[in-house]
């Protein structure tokens, strides 16, 4: 059995012109050197360049009956499987108003008849190493892409790996289960979602802010690996005491993600904009609409957007989630308590959004619900005591 004959990898030029002995002169000076295709007129030209091979250059005679070569390249400038195809204009001497017009549409040179052979093999040569250049730099840069795309996705994949670790770790010592904070999260998902139509909130709520959002959620009680267990875990209402001890919850939480912050700055980084996120609904998903909520007191606009939001979210979940201290509450009461708040706990405009999307979270909390086993399992091994 003979070898197989090694494939031709010369650069192909196509060689377009109106003009037999004209298709003859420039195929017998290239063929040498390149692989040759010729074609002798406007719609051959277009049916060849968009043919395997794929010219790498294409020598064009701009004087053509029925369609002249300003047309052609038109109409492979218009395609994308031609338009990156190096044009070299063929023309007159006195074609200057042509060449203008060629230059401008995107061809990169001209060559002048009478046709000189140096010069024609110069300008190829020129041209299909410029080609080879740029080709080398497109597939550098896609593979460049491709890399830092794959970077990308790996620190998003860390990043959420390390937040949800964080989590975790305050869940271990919270009465709460996990599933709270996958019912928060979607929670928050969907007040943000429908809110980016309102006018109070459109400049605030993107997809970008969104995702940061309902990425530094499952953040918001951080701070209660900070509460002692004997008032994280008491069964009964907490003393005045204890009360003031649980609410620094949020300040510890905010506080541990700001040295997070810091260490990231003094490592020499930039700022992470979910970390910013996060802190602001660790500190104030607790403040309430009307000035009455804690740590800071603040009210109306001056809360966040984020920890309004988490804080409908935080309170329908609790609502109806059973507690060492209560059984928990119908969705319906729960969604009555809360619009009952609206305008004094809640934004009102939140609290429409939720009313809106009620039916939405309902399949949250359903999808996400906590069995009685797993949340009896979860107070006995805190050292708790459910109410029945």
């Amino acid at each position: 059995m003979s070898a197989r004959e090694p494939c031709d990898t010369r650069p192909v030029v196509l060689v377009v012109d109106d003009l037999p002995d004209n298709l003859t002169v420039l195929g017998e000076l290239l063929q040498a050197l390149y692989r040759v295709r010729v074609a002798n007129s406007g719609p051959a030209a277009l049916r060849l360049a968009a043919s395997s091979p794929r010219p790498d250059l294409i020598l064009l005679d701009v004087m053509m009956p029925g369609m002249d070569g300003l047309e052609v390249l038109r109409r492979l400038q218009a395609e994308p499987l031609t338009r990156d195809i190096p044009v070299l204009f063929v023309t007159a001497m006195d074609d200057t108003a042509d060449e203008a017009q060629g230059l401008s549409l995107g061809a990169l040179d001209y060559i002048t008849k009478p046709l000189r052979p140096p010069v024609v093999m110069a300008r190829v040569k020129t041209q299909l190493e410029l080609k080879r250049a740029r080709d080398l730099l497109s597939d550098r840069n896609v593979s460049l892409e491709a890399e830092v795309a794959r970077r990308m996705a790996e620190n998003q994949r860390i990043q959420h790996i390390s937040i949800h670790a964080l989590a975790r770790l305050a869940e271990t010592r919270d009465p709460e289960t996990g599933n709270h904070l996958l019912r928060t999260q979607g929670y928050v998902r969907l007040l943000a979602t429908h809110l980016t139509r309102h006018p109070r909130f459109v400049a605030e709520l993107d997809a970008d802010s969104i995702e940061r959002i309902a990425k530094s959620a499952p953040l918001h009680d951080i701070g209660k690996v900070g509460i002692p267990d004997h008032v994280l875990l008491k069964p009964g209402k907490l003393t005045p005491e204890e009360w003031q001890l649980m609410k620094t919850h949020a300040l510890l939480g905010a506080q541990a993600i700001e040295r997070a912050e810091q260490d990231l700055v003094d490592e020499g980084g930039p700022p992470i904009d979910f970390l910013a996120c996060a802190k602001q609904i660790a500190r104030h998903h607790h403040e309430r609409w009307d000035g009455s909520g804690y740590p800071d007191g603040l009210a109306g606009d001056a809360i966040p957007v984020a920890a309004r939001l988490m804080a409908l979210a935080d309170v329908f979940d609790a609502l109806i989630s059973r507690r060492v201290y209560k059984p928990p509450f119908a969705f319906e009461v729960a969604r009555d308590m809360i619009l009952a708040e609206a305008g004094r706990h809640f934004d009102p405009d939140v609290a429409a959004a939720f009313a809106t999307r009620f039916e939405e979270f309902c399949a949250v909390a359903e999808r996400h619900a906590d069995t009685e086993d797993a949340v009896a399992a979860k107070y006995q091994a805190l050292g708790g005591v459910l109410v029945g």
